[in-house]
């Protein structure tokens, strides 16, 4: 008995030993990532924002976004070169109804072409973004410096101190890497004015075509195989594969989606059989390409997860049904799907986490690594928050690695974020059906 109770203890320590562990780990990372998303730094400007904003009749102390749209385009007018100007209208137009840097006969000769720019058929640019492009390319800020929480925190004079003797026409200011700014600002090369709107926009978009394909499929295949389809060899070797196939790894399908979606299909998926899309997406590298690529790779898991919860049903809910005279079909609709959705959304929800957090075959397909313009719709080129991560992480400046520590607290909360909203429903519904 005592040998026993020895035992017992011993493993009770172990798991407590383990429990442990992974919450030190999970503490280790957010405190990494939260010490590298806010901290002190330094930051050298080509042009004051001041200066700017007076020239234009405002008082010093305005700041540059609540000038007005027109006015930041003035000032990209008189700053820049008129053949830069000239490749960022085309990207997207400064206004609907007039041309700054582009002759309008040109454009239009342009939008006549069999592969026209996007300002062709993207509306004009907004305030942020315009103010965006000031910042960048006129006041051009650069940060020489950046320090972390902690050290922002408890050797601020040092830090003054050096900043002053290595950077004196620097401004030092205390810098949240997260904020709203952050959110909606697009990718730009300069670390001081990048943002993830671009890759949030993107990982939605495809997030949603994944879930369009995969969760219907997933779930009628698992009610065939669960309800209807018997227990022989096809059945089994079917079982068997989907099985594999959920611990597949992720480049494979990557190279499958590349295969069918981007190459085979490449007129259904770039959008040319509905006449959109054109010369960036016209090879088939598209949102639509990637999210039936995700759609592939989770398929398995939401199968399998929807048969344990439909095979958790108990089977007098269908002895029941049918006793009434229901036929197969109405009892699975109307007594087993409701009761097993709970445990069909909790599979859901892993898979679509899984999907949000895929780097590998999304490059496969043709993510790009840096872009500045929106997702439009499905046929759009795009980019993710995983792969802006890992772009960003590879860089050599140390600013770099905070903006990425700041897209990871992004992807948390966009994560959490669908979680909770899969949880509230999954909830929903067990209470109904309780």
């Amino acid at each position: 008995m005592r040998r026993r109770q020895r035992r017992g203890l011993i493993a009770r320590f172990a798991l407590l030993a383990a429990l442990m562990v992974a919450v030190a780990a999970l503490v280790t990372l957010i405190v990494t990532i939260l010490n590298s998303s806010f901290g002190l730094v330094a930051v050298e400007n080509a042009r004051s924002p001041s200066e700017l904003v007076a020239s234009r009749g405002y008082q010093a102390d305005t700041a540059l976004g609540d000038i007005s749209k027109e006015d930041l385009v003035a000032l990209l007018e008189a700053e820049i070169s008129t053949n830069l100007g000239r490749r960022f209208e085309r990207e997207q137009r400064f206004f609907d109804h007039r041309l700054v840097f582009e002759d309008p006969y040109v454009l239009n000769d342009l939008c006549m072409t069999a592969e026209p720019p996007p300002a062709c058929y993207l509306p004009a640019r907004g305030h942020s973004d315009v103010e965006a492009l000031v910042v960048e390319r006129v006041v051009e800020p650069t940060i020489v410096g950046t320090w972390s929480f902690f050290s922002s925190t408890f050797n601020r004079d040092e830090i003054e101190a050096h900043a002053a003797e290595k950077y004196p026409g620097a401004e030092l200011e205390y810098r949240s890497w997260l904020s709203w700014d952050f959110v909606i600002s697009p990718q730009s090369p300069e670390p001081a004015i990048a943002g993830v709107r671009t890759a949030l926009l993107g990982s939605l978009w495809v997030v949603l075509i994944t879930l369009i394909f995969s969760f219907p499929i997933g779930v009628g295949a698992a009610i065939y195989l669960e309800e209807y389809a018997r227990e022989n060899r096809l059945t089994a070797i079917l079982q068997t594969n989907i099985n594999n196939l959920a611990g597949v790894p992720s480049i494979i399908y990557g190279m499958l989606g590349l295969a069918i979606f981007v190459r085979t299909l490449e007129v259904i998926t770039s959008g040319s059989f509905l006449g959109t899309g054109g010369e960036a997406t016209a090879n088939g590298r598209t949102i639509v390409s990637a999210g039936l690529t995700l759609g592939l790779l989770i398929l398995p898991i939401i199968i399998i997860n929807a048969q344990e919860a439909i095979r958790a049903v108990p089977g007098s809910l269908r002895q029941a049904g049918m006793a009434l005279g229901s036929t197969r079909w109405q009892t699975v609709r109307s007594h087993v799907l409701p009761n097993a959705l709970p445990g069909i959304l909790t599979g859901t929800i892993l898979a679509v986490a899984r999907a949000l957090g895929e780097t590998a075959p999304l490059v496969v397909v043709g993510a790009s690594t840096f872009i500045t313009t929106d997702p439009a719709g499905p046929f759009s080129k795009f980019t993710v928050l995983p792969i802006q991560i890992y772009q960003w992480t590879s860089r050599p400046q140390d600013e770099f690695r905070n903006i990425a520590a700041a897209a990871i607290l992004v992807l948390l909360v966009l994560l959490l974020t669908l979680n909770t909203a899969a949880v509230i429903l999954r909830n929903k519904y067990s209470r109904r059906t309780a």
